[in-house]
């Protein structure tokens, strides 16, 4: 039943507002009018929230968390393939979802499914919640008539992504962590320890040493620019990302992470296992290959491997098979130009590019663990490093006074 957000007047002139359901806005207001509320604005509320969720595409935490569209997604299969009508399965997980973003959005699905619209059609009206990929497999199961098969497909591939970036998020939290904790020690140091150090060493009327004078010159330095080293971070960040928006920018900096020595390998592998699951859900689902291998270009991630994809494209529409036009671009290992050559020829492509794809993410996970585990150790070094300097620098004028004293 929709749902109907208002403002209003009492009798007694008291200002009002609220949601009320019924069964459509006439009765809503007659409702009302007989509650002795004089209606003077009244909308439904998926409006609202759409209105919301438009000043709000720039706010933190109001995009859909990709854990909970898997989720939705699941539930949605699950629902139709009960034997649910769509429109009762839609109003069953508007009315269950918490997380605004995607109850806006599955609220505004449901009333374009509801005035007429395919499945597909109402989700390609909320791109910020419904991907080009999910539009395009639910468009595949509604014209081959295995909605609830696309669909539970569809969740296996969100799973996969969110299960990943898990992964490698609990790889990279130990030494963000480290990090963390070493910026904040010497922030310390150089904010609360050193001004009191270098005032006490200026009353010394003695020679320093040169450990000694090249800390106080880097302390006077960070006290006296400070607002100059932040000015420089902040501009170059700025012509950075300014940078990074321009075609020729992207292209350069993507083309330097992929020939970044020990990173780069990985960036490569990330982007290959995200091309080769994509593109098997895809065509696993019934979407055409011209059609998946543009959707593939755009989820990438790297503008390199996007760019040969999309001559790959205009190769296979020539008539090629996907391997030939991969192999020439030298940008994907031989494994799997030879693995996709493989599922061509016995035609069982989407099985073979799904199993490069788990393959390739057990050994990102297997690469990424064992490089994080290095740069524990590293990372220890290094702040040890500094603190010693520091120590060392602040107790060798001490140990000459106290021998000098003797």
């Amino acid at each position: 039943m929709p749902v109907f957000e208002y403002k209003g007047v009492t009798a007694t002139g008291k200002k009002v507002s609220g949601v009320q359901d019924g069964d459509g806005l006439k009765a809503v207001k007659t409702k009302l009018k007989k509650e002795g509320v004089i209606v003077l604005e009244i909308r439904e509320g998926s409006s609202m929230s759409a209105a919301r969720r438009g000043n709000l595409s720039f706010s933190f935490g109001s995009r859909v968390k990709l854990s909970d569209l898997a989720n939705t997604t699941r539930q949605l299969a699950t629902l139709l393939s009960s034997g649910l009508p769509l429109m009762d399965a839609l109003s069953v997980l508007v009315e269950q979802e918490e997380t605004e973003a995607l109850k806006g959005a599955l609220s505004s699905v449901r009333d374009s499914v509801r005035e007429g619209a395919s499945l597909a059609d109402a989700l390609k009206s909320n791109p910020k919640a419904f991907s080009q990929l999910y539009v395009n497999m639910v468009t595949a199961g509604e014209s081959s008539g295995t909605l609830e098969v696309t669909l539970d497909r569809l969740a296996d591939f969100l799973d996969e992504q969110v299960r990943f970036r898990g992964r490698i998020s609990a790889a990279l939290a130990y030494p963000a962590f480290m990090t963390v904790i070493g910026i904040g020690m010497l922030f310390f140091i150089f904010s609360f320890v050193m001004p009191r150090v270098v005032g006490m060493f200026q009353d010394m009327k003695q020679q320093l040493p040169l450990i000694t004078l090249l800390l106080l010159g880097i302390v006077r330095f960070l006290s006296t620019f400070w607002w100059a080293l932040i000015l420089a971070v902040a501009g170059g960040v700025y012509y950075f990302r300014r940078y990074a928006r321009t075609q020729a920018g992207r292209e350069n900096i993507d083309a330097r992470l992929l020939r970044m020595p020990v990173f780069g390998g990985l960036i490569r592998m990330i982007a290959v296992s995200r091309f080769t699951r994509t593109l098997g859900t895809l065509l696993e689902s019934g979407v055409p290959t011209l059609t998946a291998l543009d959707i593939v270009k755009n989820v990438i991630g790297n503008t390199v491997l996007a760019n040969a994809i999309q001559q790959a494209r205009e190769n296979v529409r020539e008539g090629e098979p996907i391997a030939d036009p991969l192999k020439r671009s030298g940008l994907f290992p031989p494994v799997v130009v030879q693995m996709v050559a493989v599922g061509e020829k016995s035609g069982e492509l989407e099985k073979m590019l799904l199993k490069i794809s788990d393959s390739f993410d057990r050994t990102v996970e297997t690469r990424l663990t064992g490089l994080m585990a290095l740069m524990e150790p590293v990372i220890i070094l290094v702040m040890g490093l500094i603190i010693g300097f520091v120590v060392i620098a602040i107790m060798l004028p001490m140990l000459q006074m106290s021998s000098g004293a003797q």
